[in-house]
């Protein structure tokens, strides 16, 4: 849980700084490529998520089936609370995020009408967006991780 947690809270302050530094009013053209640095500190946390469970849980030795299930117990609470989270951006953090985009999408050609844009760029159709993509990002990064981090000959 305390992991899950640390993720959601990373993920929060991204948006934080994705906001401040314009990306989602001024820079918003830009939004679409540097967003995907979030994979950075995403990944980041798992290491040291799957490295700190390893040291204290598992006493230093951790096999790939532990560190997957352990990888796997983070995404699912993280997927649970993706809503939530996504709510928090859309709302608190940066109401101004989807107003923006829409406008800029169809300024840009994206979309046609504002109509067709504000039915791709709104909360609903973003939750679901990133229920699904805590998910899939999770296994993914839960497999690549939890095999980079395991003990290569664990010790009885």
């Amino acid at each position: 849980m305390k992991w899950a947690l640390i993720f959601i809270i990373m993920s929060l302050l991204w948006m934080v700084l994705e906001k401040l530094s314009g990306l989602h009013g001024k820079y918003i053209d830009y939004h679409l490529y540097l967003t995907n640095l979030y994979a950075i500190p995403a990944i980041a946390v798992f290491v040291f998520a799957l490295k700190d469970i390893r040291k204290n849980y598992y006493n230093g030795q951790m096999n790939f089936k532990q560190g997957f299930v352990s990888g796997m117990i983070i995404t699912v609470i993280v997927t649970i609370f993706a809503p939530l989270t996504q709510w928090i951006i859309s709302y608190i953090i940066s109401p101004e995020y989807f107003p923006n985009v829409i406008k800029r999408s169809v300024e840009l050609g994206y979309y046609k009408t504002t109509t067709e844009a504000t039915a791709n760029f709104n909360y609903k159709n973003y939750a679901v967006q990133s229920t699904i993509a805590s998910f899939m990002m999770g296994i993914i990064t839960t497999l690549v991780v939890a095999y980079f981090v395991r003990t290569k000959t664990v010790k009885n």
